[in-house]
C-alpha cells in the first residue's frame, strides 16, 4: 500500500492524504456477510454516554469476519476488499465445500492463494496453525489467548507480533507494544504480518473527515468550568492544570481519576502472570 496526496483544490485538501487501493480487488461485498452497524452515539443501553466523543458519521455495513475457522480448512482466496470496520484489509476465501468465510488479509496475501489451517499447514502466509507447530522466531498474527475462542489479539493494520521462544505448554509472544506474553501452545496464529502497513500514515487533513468517522469534537479541560472538570476554573488570563490557584495539582479524568502516568490495571488481573515482559520496561531506559 502506498499513500497517495490530494490535489490541493481547496485548503483543506492541501495536507490531505489517502491510501490508494490497488491492492483492494472488488467493491462488491457479499451481501450475506454484511450486517448494518448501528450508531450508538457512545451511549450504553440505559441512554448514558459511556463513550465521549462519538456521534454522527456515514452509515456503514460492516463484513462479518471469520476469527476462528474450522481446522482442516483449505481455502482460496476469491477477493482482497475494504472494509470500513477495521483498518485493515479483509479476505474472501472460499473453502473445499464452497462456502464463503471473510478473514484479515495478511501482507502479500494475493487471489488464488490456497489457505489452509491445521497442525500440518504449511509456514506460508496466510496460514493458520498451532503455536507449537510455528518455528520460533516468526512473524504471527491474529492469535489466540484461549485455545477455541478465535483470534484476540494483533487484527490491525500494519501489525504483527513474533514467537521468541517456547517453554513446557506455553509460548512466548512479543506483541507490537513489545510485551512478551506467555500463551499456550494449543492456541491458533496466522503466518505473517498484516498487510495496509501504511494506514498510520494517512492525514486526514480536516475535521469534517473525522466527523464523518463518527468522531466528535473534544473540549479541553482546563477551558471549563470548575463545576465542570478538576481542571476547569481560575480568574482569567492563562491557567493550567487545577485552575488559577492549584497550579501544581496531578492530571485528572472528569471525574477525578487520576492520569497521565498514573497506573490503573488491577494488581491482581487475572491475567498479569501471563506477562513476562511489561510493555512498559523498554521506556524506563
Amino acid at each position: 500500500m502506498a499513500i497517495r496526496k490530494m490535489k490541493p483544490t481547496t485548503p483543506g485538501q492541501r495536507g490531505m492524504t489517502t491510501r490508494d487501493f490497488s491492492d483492494i480487488t472488488t467493491d462488491k461485498p457479499l451481501k450475506s456477510l454484511l450486517v448494518t452497524k448501528k450508531i450508538t452515539a457512545g451511549r450504553n443501553n440505559k441512554g448514558r454516554i459511556t463513550t465521549r466523543h462519538k456521534g454522527g458519521g456515514v452509515k456503514r455495513h460492516i463484513r462479518n469476519i471469520n476469527f476462528n475457522l474450522p481446522v482442516g480448512t483449505v481455502a482460496t482466496v476469491e477477493e482482497i476488499e475494504y472494509d470500513p470496520g477495521r483498518s485493515a484489509n479483509i479476505a474472501r476465501i472460499k473453502d473445499q465445500d464452497g462456502v464463503f468465510h471473510y478473514i484479515i488479509a495478511a501482507n502479500g496475501l494475493k487471489q488464488g492463494k490456497k489457505i489452509e489451517v491445521g497442525a500440518e499447514a504449511p509456514i506460508s502466509v496466510g496460514n493458520r496453525l498451532p503455536l507449537k507447530n510455528i518455528p520460533s522466531g516468526s512473524v504471527i498474527h491474529a492469535i489466540e489467548l484461549k485455545a477455541g475462542r478465535g483470534a484476540q489479539t494483533v487484527r490491525s493494520a500494519g501489525n504483527r507480533a513474533q514467537l521468541v521462544a517456547k517453554e513446557d505448554e506455553f509460548c512466548q509472544v512479543r506483541m507490537p507494544s513489545g510485551e512478551v506474553r506467555r500463551v499456550h501452545s494449543n492456541c491458533m496464529a496466522s503466518m505473517g504480518s498484516i498487510g495496509n502497513e501504511q494506514h498510520q500514515n494517512v492525514k486526514y487533513g480536516k475535521a469534517g473527515r473525522k466527523r464523518k468517522m463518527g468522531v466528535r469534537p473534544s473540549v479541553r479541560g482546563v477551558v471549563m468550568n470548575a463545576a465542570d472538570h478538576p481542571h476547569g476554573g481560575g480568574d482569567g488570563g492563562r491557567h493550567g492544570i487545577g485552575g488559577g490557584v492549584n497550579h501544581g495539582a496531578a492530571p485528572r479524568t472528569p471525574w477525578g481519576q487520576k492520569t497521565l502516568g498514573y497506573k490503573t490495571r488491577s494488581r491482581t488481573k487475572v491475567s498479569n502472570k501471563f506477562i513476562v515482559r511489561s510493555r512498559h520496561e523498554a521506556k524506563r531506559k
